[in-house]
């Protein structure tokens, strides 16, 4: 019997954004013994995707081409592989693919491990948003910054950078659900939005105290989240405490140079690159949080799979507010 086919959509080569991407019919995927097939309902975006196709990981990533990029995902359970023990078909669920992605089409292997229960509170669109992007700002808050997000602790005062792109309004909402002041630098148009996620400050960056990251309040930064670029440690120093850390999702040769000289220094303030480790129970704990209306995910924009080049090219212009989702 012939396979079944889906739609997808793949590059076959580095380079060439938006207009590198193809669409596709390829076989519906089969899942391995510790896998679950799902049937998609939502995928979101992150930065890394198109930096991957760009040559970022070469020749790490991707392992091979053509290659259906994206990881992020939410849907339904269709098959489970022989070793599955938590899911069944119809489950709706939330998953980080692996490396391999798979999420731009219509279906996609998922392993068991990094794969989580989706309640019916939780929409695909929101659940997809979380898994990257999400465990990104966990990561950085409880594991480098050491914030517990049932409040206890002593307060920290946080700089979060890019406050309303993918990670940094994840950043702002788990802060808050911890002991700490938050000082978040977005766009003009994004202050009310940051705001209304918690943030006790909001600075334009455009403005000179802005660029400067200075706290109107005065306040020096126990922790930086850092989620932009071209922001020199020159700018930080100034404005952290006395063992202040700045925590770089996105490091560069750059920012892995300033890591190394404070070491090698032993300088009480410190540059932290983050490369994320997605956890299961981590994403689990996300999913919880949006349940009980804690956190949200907030949505920039939704294209249907046969217009994923929009929102491809939507997140290599690097002004979305939230996630980016794509629905097959």
């Amino acid at each position: 019997m012939a396979a079944k086919l889906m739609r997808a959509v793949r590059y076959s080569g580095y380079g060439g954004g938006a207009a590198g991407l193809e669409h596709v019919e390829v076989p519906v995927p089969a899942p391995a013994n510790d896998e679950v097939l799902l049937k998609l309902e939502a995928a979101s975006l992150n930065p890394v995707d198109w930096k991957i196709q760009k040559g970022i990981l070469r020749p790490l990533l991707p392992r091979k081409f053509p290659h259906i990029p994206v990881t992020d995902v939410a849907g339904e359970v269709v098959e489970v592989g022989s070793g599955v023990k938590d899911f069944k078909a119809g489950d709706k669920v939330v998953s980080v693919l692996s490396q391999r992605g798979g999420g731009l089409a219509e279906f996609a292997v998922a392993k068991e491990n990094l794969t989580v229960s989706r309640p019916a509170e939780v929409s695909a669109a929101e659940g997809a948003g979380l898994p990257i992007a999400g465990l990104t700002a966990h990561q950085a808050l409880t594991q480098v910054v050491g914030i517990n997000l049932d409040g206890s602790g002593p307060e920290k005062n946080i700089l979060i950078t890019a406050a309303s792109g993918g990670v940094g309004h994840y950043a702002v909402q788990l802060a808050k659900l911890g002991n700490t002041h938050v000082t978040a630098t977005c766009g003009a148009r994004n202050i009310d939005l940051v705001k209304s996620l918690g943030a006790d400050e909001v600075l334009d960056y455009k403005t000179p105290d802005g660029a400067a990251l200075k706290s109107p309040s005065g306040r020096t930064f126990d922790a930086v989240i850092h989620c932009a670029t071209g922001i020199p440690w020159s700018t930080f120093e100034p404005n952290l405490s006395t063992n202040g850390k700045v925590i770089d999702i996105t490091p560069n040769v750059s920012a892995m140079l300033t890591f190394a000289l404070k070491k090698l220094t032993f300088s009480k303030k410190q540059l932290v690159p983050l490369l994320v480790t997605p956890k299961k129970e981590n994403l689990e704990c996300l999913v919880g949080l949006v349940k009980e209306g804690k956190v949200k995910t907030v949505i920039d924009s939704k294209h249907p799979l046969s217009k994923a080049e929009d929102a491809w090219a939507k997140s290599i212009d690097g002004h979305a507010t939230g996630k980016i989702i794509v629905e097959p």
